[in-house]
């Protein structure tokens, strides 16, 4: 049985403890575990588990144990826990489970008594499969399905239409911004663009994001006939909270790489299944794609979308930014 440490209270370490057979354990990415015991923590791994001292059994405790952000979240000798291997198989499908919910990949998990989901089910909580867990990030981008879509003048797009697409169990929607008729066109330049709610909306200066969905826009307008996909992956798939804490430890000197990976995520978290349906219920299926990333050809292409050419996307340093543009190109490889 599993809690995200996020959100963590004296009620369910209660219910922990009532359906446990065993001590709780913390379960954390490697890079958040080598960070908070201080040492080497083998990466090749989707998980750690650490053994909790009891004087650590306590929501605030666990919740600075697994949010790097927070002033106090090194562990005091005298507590650290020991580093259990291997760490329980379930442990990568428990912290899928929190990235699913864009929570922090923290988990209190104790094994489970015998009797645990007939306990679990008077208490009013939730049982799910592991194997449902892994698979459910694949089987909502497979099962997205079109679900609104009007015409929506652009001031650089007067032709522009918005499609919404969103799975039949899941509350995410992604939209595709298509102008003209793209599905006509042989090669049609298209865009796909995460989210990024202080870059698009609010005009940061920290990344080049409402610059780049702008130009986006303004390049296939022109062409006539394009798509931008603008999915629902906030700050690489963290989400925007996450991305605010990533935020607070670049301002303390990590780089936008790094400091997704103290939060205990990847480098880049984003699925591009989901793209790759959207562009084949919009009928598209050969395209240019504007793009200063090649993972993101690479992964479109393994998902069978034809791509006819990389059209670069580059927008000038703002004097802010500078660093974030220069670890894209040299830590995600980004042609600029």
């Amino acid at each position: 049985m599993i809690c995200p440490a996020e959100t963590l209270t004296t009620r369910s370490l209660g219910e922990i403890a009532a359906l446990a057979e065993a001590a709780p354990q913390l379960l954390l990415a490697p890079a958040r575990a080598a960070a908070l015991l201080g040492r080497a923590v083998r990466q090749d791994q989707a998980a750690v588990a650490l053994a909790l001292d009891p004087a650590l059994l306590a929501p605030e405790t666990l919740r600075h144990l697994a949010d790097p952000t927070l002033a106090a979240h090194l562990l005091p000798p005298s507590a650290a826990p020991a580093l259990l291997d291997p760490a329980p198989e379930e442990a990568a499908g428990a912290l899928a489970l929190a990235k699913l919910a864009r929570l922090l990949p923290a988990m209190v998990a104790a094994p489970a008594r015998v009797d645990a989901v007939a306990r679990a089910d008077a208490l009013g909580l939730l049982t799910i499969a592991i194997e449902d867990v892994l698979a459910g990030a694949d089987i909502e981008a497979a099962n997205l399905r079109r679900v609104a879509e009007t015409a929506v003048p652009l001031a650089d797009a007067p032709d522009a239409r918005v499609v919404a697409f969103r799975a039949p169990d899941a509350g995410i929607e992604h939209l595709a911004i298509v102008i003209g008729a793209p599905e006509s066109v042989a090669t049609p330049l298209v865009r796909l663009h995460s989210e990024c709610f202080t870059g698009d909306l609010l005009g940061s200066l920290r990344c080049d994001c409402g610059p780049q969905l702008r130009l986006a826009i303004r390049r296939i307008a022109a062409e006539g006939a394009g798509a931008v996909l603008y999915l629902a992956q906030e700050g690489r798939g963290i989400g925007l909270v996450n991305k605010l804490r990533a935020y607070a430890l670049q301002d303390r000197g990590l780089d936008t790489l790094d400091a997704n990976r103290a939060l205990g995520w990847g480098a880049d978290e984003r699925r591009f299944l989901i793209a790759a349906t959207m562009l084949s219920e919009l009928g598209i299926r050969r395209l240019r794609l504007l793009t200063n990333n090649p993972a993101k050809v690479e992964a479109l292409a393994a998902y069978g979308i034809e791509i006819a050419g990389r059209e670069p996307l580059v927008i000038a340093p703002n004097g802010v930014n500078d660093a974030y543009l220069e670890t894209k190109a040299r830590r995600f490889e980004h042609k600029f």
